[in-house]
């Protein structure tokens, strides 16, 4: 079983509920988390989605922070191609110093998912092709040896140890070993990409003063509940909004469960959403032990982060306490 976990919340909007509510519900679900011993808890990036509110992650970070003591916080991830890496340092660099020892720097390669959204935020698909250059500048205005701009240091970033970590996706492993930082690969529906993912990352991992040696994060949605289809039930609604996002371009605030199996699909919808539904960890608490322990012996990662979403917060929350009892937290 893997000892050491952690939550990523993308602060998922609900069908009745304000956008603004989702942000909170991200602040208060840290609360509950830091209560239950959970190691990190990470916000994401995401623009122009309907059913995410999560759009700015170090601002969102922060208010996180703010309202808990102990928990590490941090990003799952900022998309470094839609930033000026200067910038970034700046941000977390003032994270650091107003909450020092807890901050972690997730960093992604991802850009606008459509030709609008990157217009609007200044960039295209290309930029996502130099994330490695752009993460070596983060890391010198970090550590000081940036040369790219002589004179201009960010501050009060410069000198702070910010542990930094690389969400794989693509090439992103191999990225994650030659900077010698700590890699976050999923999801657990295709376990054996995730296995072969870490194996080329420890394979080619170069020790660096930012990390001395690999460290492995297997990140995927986990379900607790009493029953099997409990469980289960708690997937439904992000599993219709990903079948939705496929069919009618729109990735909508999470539905009620029950309203979900009550809708008359059509045959793609069915299929896509039936596949959305498979392959995810659920199950009792017995039944979920016994599958972390198989992706533990499978990877040998160092930590989980989950990263559930569903419309019943009171399923979530309860979700997470039955993993935390799972773990030995």
């Amino acid at each position: 079983m893997i000892r050491k976990l952690s939550i990523l919340d993308r602060s998922r909007t609900r069908e009745g509920h304000p956008a603004p509510q989702a942000l909170r519900d991200t602040v208060d679900l840290a609360r509950t988390a830091e209560e239950l011993g959970y190691h990190r808890f990470w916000v994401s990036e995401h623009h122009s989605v309907p059913g995410v509110a999560g759009s700015a992650p170090t601002v969102l970070a922060a208010a996180v922070a703010g309202a808990t003591r102990r928990i590490r916080v941090g990003t799952g991830g900022v998309m470094l191609p839609n930033h000026q890496p200067m910038v970034v340092a700046e941000q977390f660099g003032v994270l650091e110093s107003l909450f020092p020892g807890r901050i972690d720097m997730g960093l992604g390669r991802s850009v606008g998912f459509t030709d609008g959204i990157r217009r609007a935020l200044g960039r295209d698909t290309g930029d996502a092709d130099r994330f490695e250059e752009q993460l070596a500048e983060l890391l010198g205005w970090l550590d000081g040896s940036q040369v790219a701009h002589p004179g201009v240091h960010a501050r009060p970033a410069e000198g702070l140890r910010i542990p930094a970590f690389v969400l794989a996706t693509g090439a992103a492993a191999g990225i994650a070993a030659r900077a010698g930082l700590p890699l976050v690969v999923g999801d657990l529906r295709s376990r054996d990409r995730v296995a072969e993912a870490v194996a080329t990352y420890r394979g080619e991992f170069r020790p660096s003063a930012w990390s001395p040696e690999p460290y492995v994060v297997v990140s995927g949605t986990v379900a607790v509940a009493a029953t099997t289809e409990a469980a289960r039930r708690i997937l439904v609604p992000e599993a219709w909004s990903v079948a939705n996002s496929r069919t009618r371009g729109s990735f909508p605030p999470l539905r009620p469960a029950e309203d979900i199996e009550a809708l008359e699909m059509t045959p793609r919808e069915r299929e896509l959403y039936e596949g959305a539904l498979a392959g995810h960890v659920h199950g009792t608490e017995e039944q979920v032990a016994a599958e972390l322990s198989e992706v533990a012996a499978l990877t040998g990662a160092d930590e989980l982060l989950v990263t559930t979403s569903t419309h019943d917060r009171t399923a979530l929350v309860e979700s997470y306490r039955g993993l935390a009892r799972v773990a030995g937290l």
